[in-house]
């Protein structure tokens, strides 16, 4: 069932994981410590394990919502293979980023409604399930925050009230 997660995931961000990222993790990394972000380079910017390892904590907080669109799908997919492993920083570093509040330019509300709804499963599955136990309580509180109908910090619609 997980894997049908990744593909729905994948899926979804077709389009964002088809392009090199304009800021690649690296990059952000980079930014992290004040230095310029290094061009893309395709072999030294492969996101396997061991590069997300490295450079997701601390570089997804400096992502443009292109690049953070880019790098969802694997972060989801890394997530899956390593929900069990609490000491990991790649899972919070994906959690935290999809806390509100939003950016100024926005990130969350860039996204698609198909790729939300992928989003919000990824943290239903988290939330609720007992081989995630070291992220349970924070799936559920960032679903409550901005992922669920009606959520505590998401923009509502303007009811046009005074119409």
């Amino acid at each position: 069932m997980r894997h049908m997660l990744v593909e729905r995931a994948y899926a979804a961000f077709a389009t964002e994981v088809a392009e090199p990222p304009p800021v690649t993790l690296r990059g952000g990394d980079a930014l992290d410590s004040y230095r310029d972000p290094p061009p893309y380079d395709p072999a030294r910017d492969a996101p396997d394990d061991a590069y997300l390892e490295r450079y997701a904590y601390w570089g997804l907080n400096f992502l443009d919502a292109a690049s953070w669109r880019h790098y969802l799908p694997r972060l989801i997919a890394y997530t899956v293979r390593h929900r069990d492993d609490p000491t990991t920083m790649v899972v919070a570093g994906l959690l935290f980023s999809l806390r509100p509040p939003d950016r100024e330019p926005p990130r969350l509300a860039t996204l698609t409604p198909t790729q939300e709804a992928v989003i919000t499963a990824f943290l239903e599955d988290l939330a609720f399930s007992e081989d995630a136990r070291a992220y349970q309580e924070d799936a559920l509180i960032i679903l409550e925050e901005w992922w669920l109908p009606n959520a505590r910090y998401r923009p509502r619609p303007d009811p046009g009230y005074g119409s």
